[in-house]
């Protein structure tokens, strides 16, 4: 979906976002900010990943172990929280993006002209 203020970014789809840290992880280690900006970048700018929904998917892929997190120091006054995949997490991943190719190949399917 378009954002309100008119650019082309569009909001992930649902039940996505997990997939897209999981794959966006498969590059190395990340902290939440190179995570949304990795996925924008790499989406050619259309997918926009907002904060209030990129942590709370980190905490669930954290507590269900398919992340890792530590925190480091990141600057001489700021720590940030960096994410790495897990063993569990790459499984994952493979699971849903082969659950994800099959759902829209038939959406596909049934969008295509007759």
């Amino acid at each position: 979906m378009p954002s309100d203020d008119g650019d082309s970014c569009a909001d992930v789809l649902p039940g996505t976002l997990q997939m897209l840290i999981l794959k966006t992880l498969t590059r190395g280690p990340l902290h939440g900010y190179a995570i949304a900006q990795q996925i924008k970048l790499t989406s050619d700018d259309v997918l926009q990943v907002e904060e209030g929904s990129l942590y709370p998917a980190l905490e669930r892929t954290l507590l269900k172990g398919w992340v890792t997190a530590e925190w480091v120091q990141a600057s001489p006054k700021r720590r940030a929280r960096v994410y790495r995949l897990t063993a569990a997490g790459r499984k994952q991943l493979a699971d849903e993006v082969s659950a994800f190719t099959r759902a829209m190949d038939a959406t596909f399917r049934v969008i295509q002209p007759a």
